[in-house]
């Protein structure tokens, strides 16, 4: 179930505090692409195995949020540096 967009509207990245965008299906499939590969961790240093089907990403950012069971994990060491897709 995609993240309401009045509740999506009061979320900000809690590194940079920008407004977070959802992640767009092509950012999607370079980071599940990436993740099939065995090349993505996250910026905590853990392995990501499971692919995203949604995503938070901040404003001009550089790190993916995933939202797991409908519910963004606004973690910055569970967050995904776009850099490895």
């Amino acid at each position: 179930m995609p993240i309401d967009a009045e509740f999506l509207s009061k979320l900000v990245c809690p590194e940079t505090r920008r407004p977070l965008r959802l992640a767009t299906a092509d950012e999607l499939a370079r980071v599940n692409a990436a993740i099939a590969a065995g090349k993505v961790h996250s910026s905590g240093g853990e392995p990501i195995s499971d692919p995203l089907e949604e995503a938070l990403v901040p404003e001009g950012g550089t790190l993916l949020y995933p939202v797991r069971e409908d519910v963004p994990v606004l973690l910055v060491e569970e967050a995904i540096p776009l850099s490895q897709a």
